[in-house]
Formats: structure tokens, sequence, C-alpha cells
């Protein structure tokens, strides 16, 4: 296994996630009688000390495709790792899956995201340049309805646009673009995510997306009156899950690091 970069710092990096919770009550089409409440944490895991046991389930090579590479998700000091070879499939054989999915509390608790509650994660997460955008789709973090073949709602994506490698994020249900940038100044360094949703289905949902680097504000967009909920509930997966139809060469063997997950809820 291959060594991995130790995180940037923890003062600086968390006084730039201090500050984009503060004062984030107003945004993403959040109501103004939400202005008094506050974020409170629930979900505060460490890959040192929680493991894989930080998440609700673990999807690592569940084709058993290549038993050689296992596990492809495992705690790196710090990190939470995913890696990815080229040999890699997933049952759906056109693609390629090494997802966490939930935010774990016990042993036998985790929380459920349900209709009406805005929640928020945070975190640091390092993508090096042999994690590419591809034509197809890469998701590296999913908000889903748990269950089998069911949609996304909402995908972090890196993608190919006119031959560039961006980052994105996109309502799925919807195919609406929330924001993008490129992904080649992101590339093995550390960058911090801030996303937020608000649980609703029709138009009573909202989302807000932030990437900094370098204490840097890299892209900070917003939507509200959008549709966020399919069923039962909402729950997050992170990896690495792509599609073996890219056009641009960009598959290889790749891994991506996490960090610091936090979970909050607004009330």
């Amino acid at each position: 296994m291959s060594s991995s970069p130790a995180p940037h710092d923890g003062p600086s990096r968390r006084k730039v996630i201090g500050a984009a919770l503060g004062g984030a009550a107003l945004a993403a089409g959040i109501p103004a009688t939400a202005a008094a409440a506050s974020w409170q944490l629930k979900w505060s895991p460490s890959a040192s000390g929680d493991g894989l046991g930080a998440f609700e389930t673990i999807e690592d090579d569940r084709a058993d495709s290549h038993p050689a590479g296992q596990p492809h998700i495992y705690p790196e000091g710090n990190n939470w790792r995913f890696t990815m070879h080229t040999v890699d499939r997933d049952t759906s054989t056109d693609r390629q899956r090494q997802e966490v999915t939930g935010l774990r509390t016990s042993s036998a608790g985790y929380l459920k995201w349900q209709p009406g509650q805005t929640w928020r994660v945070t975190y640091s997460m390092y993508i090096p340049s042999s994690l590419k955008a591809t034509t197809t789709f890469t998701h590296i973090m999913q908000m889903k309805q748990p269950g089998t073949g069911t949609s996304p709602i909402v995908v972090q994506s890196l993608r190919r646009v006119n031959g560039a490698q961006t980052i994105e994020l996109k309502l799925a249900l919807s195919d609406t673009l929330i924001g993008r940038t490129s992904l080649d100044p992101l590339h093995d360094n550390w960058t911090d995510v801030d996303f937020q949703i608000k649980v609703g289905d029709g138009t009573s949902g909202s989302v807000r997306w932030i990437l900094k680097s370098g204490g840097t504000t890299v892209i900070d967009k917003s939507k509200s009156g959008v549709d966020t909920f399919l069923d039962d509930r909402v729950r997050p997966k992170w990896g690495i899950y792509r599609s073996l139809g890219d056009t641009s060469g960009s598959l290889q063997d790749c891994h991506l690091l996490l960090t610091n997950l936090r979970g909050y809820q607004l009330v």
C-alpha cells in the first residue's frame, strides 16, 4: 500500500470550515425563521479511531472482481482511502464502484436525513492527478435514497467538458447544474468541501456547495426551490463510482483520500 500525503494542518483548516459554517443559516433558501437556528454537530468520526465503523455500509468490490486488490477501502492514518484499479468491476460490469454510505453513530445506529430537515457535511478530500475527469460519469460523492437500483439525487462529479477537466455538482433528478469549476488546480492538493442540503420534495428542497483550497474559496453555489427527495430518506455516499465508457483515455489506477468528516443538522 502506497503512502499518502498528510492532511493540511488543523488550525487554519478549522478556521476555514468554521467560517463557512458561521453565517450560513440564511444560505441556500433556508427560510428567515431558521436564522435563529444553529448547526449542531451530530457526527465526527476519525479514520484512525473509528475506521470503517464510521459508515452505515461499505461497498468494497461487492462483485468480488479483484480479490488480490482487496481491501479497496481502508483507513490510512487519519485518512479514509478509496483505491480503484482498472481491473475492478461492479456488479454491473460496465462500471466500477468503491463507496461507503451513511453516517454511523454507534454499532446499531446511524443518522437518517428526512424531509424538512437541513443537513451539512464538511470534510477534506485529496484528489491525485491519477483520478481524472472522464467523458462519462465519475462520481466522488452522491446523495441517494437507500436501496438497490435507486436513482441518485445529488452528485459531485469529475467531468470532461470540451476536453477540460472539471469538478461539478448536479441535481441528478432534474439534471440541474449547481456549479462547476476547473479540476486541474485541485489535483494533488487538499480541498475543503462544505455541502448543505435541505431535504424536500417537489420545490421545497435546497442545496449549497462550497469548495476551498489553501484558504481560498474556489466555488460557492446554491440553489433553492428544488427537489432533493425521492422516498424513505436521503443517505450520503463517498468514494469512486465511475463508468468504463470514458473516451478520453483517463481511466487508470487511482485513489481518493477523505479526512475530517463532520455531519451537522440545523436545529
